[in-house]
């Protein structure tokens, strides 16, 4: 994934973006009957290391691990948590040595195939992996016309670069050694200023490719950002509707 690598774009990811994770977990946690803190879980693509501090809810460790070193810099220190430089697809883990694993807004960047496989190693006998993210669903409570907007206008100008969306299913997963426990799909809200707001868009991969392109600079896509979305707020403050998607997996020792 060629986003977010530089410094200052990981800054910006560190600073904007929502912390839905904890939310993401306790789903997690009440779908797949987890009931104990294990020893130690592992985040894969953990960036700036929400997920992996949310993951500390259900591990007495945590190891996330994410392939860019400057995402890894503006992590936030927890003394649970230890950060390591890898990629999702070689994973510097023994096998059968953790009992969770969970990724948060990132198997769409990841060589599926590879990835399932290497976490089917590292899990311990039916060790569970947890897959999650979530969108940005263009919704804003106070002004219906900002979907329009955010699906239209927004793409137009800032269009989303490729990745696999096709969702998990059991087949796959039955493929790749693992019972389909569940799929889920939920809503949650956050609350954004118009500049909290721009600077959350500014965290998409949407806007970040264009100005690694060119010729966009981040300081004219803040401002067209800004003088756009601002009209839409007649408050300090908006309600936006994120829409998340998770996926509950088991892995099958006999696989």
């Amino acid at each position: 994934m060629p986003f977010f690598n530089d410094l200052s774009e990981a800054k910006r990811y560190a600073q904007s973006r929502p912390y839905f994770h904890p939310l993401a977990i306790a789903r997690a946690k009440e779908a797949t009957g987890i009931e104990r803190a294990v020893p130690v879980a592992v985040d894969i693509a953990c960036g700036t290391g929400q997920s992996a501090r949310a993951l500390a809810s259900v591990a007495r460790r945590v190891v996330g691990i994410d392939i860019s070193w400057n995402m890894l810099a503006n992590a936030e220190q927890d003394e649970r948590v230890r950060y390591v430089q890898a990629r999702a697809e070689a994973i510097p883990l023994q096998s059968d040595s953790a009992p969770i694993v969970s990724t948060a807004l990132a198997f769409h960047w990841f060589d599926r195939e590879q990835f399932l496989r290497e976490v089917w190693r590292i899990l311990d006998d039916e060790g569970l992996l947890l897959i999650y993210t979530n969108g940005f669903s263009g919704i804003m409570r106070e002004d219906p016309a900002f979907r329009n907007w955010a699906w239209g206008v927004y793409p137009k100008r800032f269009p989303a670069p490729p990745r696999d969306n096709k969702p998990l299913g059991p087949e796959e997963a039955t493929r790749s050694g693992f019972a389909f426990i569940k799929e889920e799909r939920y809503e949650n809200e956050i609350a954004f200023t118009p500049q909290e707001l721009v600077a959350y868009l500014a965290t998409q991969t949407n806007v970040a490719a264009a100005v690694k392109r060119g010729p966009k600079s981040l300081e004219s896509a803040h401002q067209w950002l800004l003088e756009q979305v601002q009209p839409f707020f007649s408050d300090p403050w908006a309600t936006f509707v994120f829409v998340s998607r998770a996926w509950y997996l088991k892995k099958q020792a006999d696989h």
